[in-house]
């Protein structure tokens, strides 16, 4: 199985043992590593509500995506984990901006925390 990581300047660098995505079968798929709304060049949180952290975590998934040589419209299912279900109608309003066509397939799952305090984390999976 051929396997290359893909790397962004322009998204977080990995704050753990992980790649920012992965590459198989030739690049015809990729898998994203779940994104927080850390700002790549301060490598902070930012600051603000649920849908400025929303916002920076989908600018991190298109940055990474970019880097890989794809878009949203590649991406075929993701995870969306939010600290707070009540955030939910307002993460889908930010989440549904990045897909213009049908959007992928998603679970969306409470959880009790997430790195660095953050509120939302968003993976996927994309397919060239």
């Amino acid at each position: 199985m051929a396997r290359k990581t893909v790397h962004s300047d322009d998204a977080p660098k990995a704050i753990g043992p992980y790649s920012q995505a992965v590459q198989v079968d030739s690049g015809k798929m990729t898998f994203l590593s779940g994104q927080i709304p850390l700002d790549p060049k301060t490598m902070e949180l930012v600051t603000g509500d649920v849908v400025a952290q929303t916002e920076q975590v989908m600018k991190n998934l298109g940055a990474v995506l970019h880097a890989a040589g794809l878009d949203f419209s590649h991406v075929v299912r993701s995870t969306i984990f939010l600290t707070d279900l009540g955030d939910f109608a307002r993460v889908n309003e930010v989440y549904g901006r990045s897909f213009t066509g049908a959007p992928p397939a998603r679970v969306t799952v409470q959880v009790s925390a997430l790195p660095r305090g953050s509120k939302v984390e968003i993976d996927a999976i994309a397919v060239s």
